[in-house]
């Protein structure tokens, strides 16, 4: 507590203002050209009460004072990118925007806990195998049933091209 009792000293120069680097001659409020130092050494509490006004007046216009940036005007704002135009359009024709979000915040809440499932199962010991040779089991049925002979190869497309129709229902 002994530093409050110290005596300092508070200068405020109105008569020059710094302006990038340089001084110009604008002048403030006649007040705010200095204060004694604090507390007065021996004040009537009528200039007490002076001093306190111009210091409060000088701290309010400390805090008032507006900053303004150097440099170009503000570029201008980057165009939007054409795929965010395409889904903001489609989000304005969707008519239920409450049942659209809440699918898919249950999609995310699927897919963090089904990614919290692969992962537990994949610390079993021996079903991580077990599944790794059923998938390149029927990896290699599919590809022997579908692909290998052109007839098999030209009805899945023609299915594959039918459920595309079907989902996104273009023609």
């Amino acid at each position: 507590m002994a530093s409050s009792t110290t005596s300092l000293r508070l200068a405020i120069s109105s008569s020059s203002t710094l302006n990038d680097g340089r001084t110009t001659g604008a002048v403030a409020s006649p007040q705010c050209v200095s204060l004694p130092t604090l507390p007065p050494p021996t004040m009537s509490s009528q200039n007490r009460l002076q001093t306190w006004k111009t210091t409060t007046y000088c701290r309010k216009l400390a805090r008032n004072v507006v900053a303004m940036a150097t440099g170009d005007a503000p570029a201008e704002a980057a165009e939007t990118p054409e795929i965010v135009k395409t889904i903001l359009e489609a989000w304005d024709n969707v008519e239920d925007k409450y049942a659209v979000s809440s699918l898919a915040v249950a999609g995310v809440v699927a897919l963090w806990g089904s990614a919290g499932m692969i992962s537990a199962i994949d610390r079993l010991p021996l079903v991580p195998g077990v599944f790794e040779l059923v998938g390149i089991g029927y990896s290699g049925w599919f590809a022997y049933k579908n692909l290998v002979y052109k007839p098999d190869r030209q009805a899945l497309f023609q299915k594959i091209k039918e459920t595309y129709k079907d989902v996104i229902g273009k023609s």
